[in-house]
């Protein structure tokens, strides 16, 4: 029996990346008229088949990742980055991706995904937290396969891989604890992703456990319809904390940078934590102590578990927490020579 021919092997045959091939071969964007004929001509003639993929149920599946536009208006973002990481672990098992970024109109007027309306794909990932109005819609109309990345989203009637904020946040702010802090601030806009809400509730974990309780004033918003505004948002107390826990690095630099500005050593006065080790190169990497979010990990499970909700209609897989890393960078004694401070 021949052997299947791989996106791999069309894109080693060209000197370009699988990645590519299953771009020019799903009609997206990202890759010129000339080389997009090549590639089909090419896979013509070794007899490339969608349906005879490596999946190892000999089908090739192709899957749309719906976003929405807010997420990716941060250059380089968090989410640019995860489906980069998705489109990889699929392109491996020789399936194509479809991205479909949702406008802050059509999210509103809850219209359809065209790629669902248009029927060209086989399972969809919702990635990012959408309008709950929104979310609803899709999950209740649409009728393929269906997961949350990066989201609860309806975690009771869709499947979902998160990774862990909430014991994230709460060993970040434990770490504060032990580090000598009693006044530790949050920096994050609630009630925008659930991301956010769970390190919000990892935070209050904490303060809970070392029976603190949480300062509304201490509570910093960052951000204003899921973008970070380094602008109109991190307005600082009148009283200030001793430390703050920040629910992403990107939001950890620009505080280190307004608490500069406004006269604040850091971290001999106050120290910053951060979380999930990304930065969108916005500013120069600060060497902050953070969580590490797993974002490889995360799409590997993710397009696992859809495929084999793909094969099987009845397989579930429920809520699939991703553990995280913590990360220590850099410890400071005070200027007391008291509580070991870091950023």
């Amino acid at each position: 029996m021949a052997k299947a021919v791989r996106l791999s092997d069309i894109g080693e045959r060209l000197g370009v990346s699988a990645v590519t091939v299953s771009k020019a071969l799903s009609g997206q964007k990202g890759v010129s008229d000339e080389l997009r004929q090549r590639i089909i001509r090419l896979a013509d003639e070794l007899g490339y088949s969608k349906t005879k993929g490596s999946t190892g149920e000999g089908k090739t599946y192709t899957i749309g990742i719906v976003v929405v536009e807010r997420y990716l208006k941060e250059g380089q973002s968090f989410y640019w980055m995860l489906y980069q990481e998705v489109l990889q672990k699929a392109t491996a098992w020789n399936c194509f991706v479809i991205l479909e970024v949702i406008t802050h109109e059509a999210e509103e007027k809850e219209e359809f995904p065209k790629m669902i309306a248009e029927k060209k794909i086989d399972g969809m990932i919702i990635m990012g937290t959408f309008k709950l109005n929104y979310i609803n819609y899709l999950i209740n109309s649409v009728r393929i396969p269906l997961l949350n990345l990066d989201t609860l989203g309806m975690a009771d009637t869709c499947d979902c891989v998160v990774s862990n904020n909430m014991m994230g946040g709460c060993k970040m702010t434990n770490y504060l604890f032990e580090m000598g802090h009693r006044q530790i601030g949050f920096v994050g806009t609630r009630l925008v992703t659930d991301s956010i809400d769970n390190c919000y509730l990892g935070y209050l974990k904490s303060l809970i456990a070392h029976g603190v309780r949480e300062k509304e004033e201490w509570i910093i918003e960052d951000r204003e319809f899921g973008r970070v505004d380094a602008d109109r948002k991190f307005r600082l107390p009148d009283e200030m904390p001793t430390a703050f826990f920040c629910n992403c690095d990107t939001s950890a630099e620009i505080l280190i940078r307004k608490l500069n500005a406004a006269g604040y050593a850091v971290p001999d006065e106050i120290s910053v934590a951060g979380f999930d080790n990304y930065s969108n190169g916005q500013f120069n990497k600060i060497g902050i102590t953070t969580y590490e979010i797993h974002m490889a990990d995360m799409a590997e499970r993710a397009v696992h578990i859809l495929l084999h909700k793909l094969r099987n209609v009845n397989y579930s897989a429920g809520v699939f927490l991703m553990p995280g890393t913590f990360i220590e960078r850099e410890r400071k004694k005070n200027r007391a020579g008291g509580a070991v401070y870091l950023v």
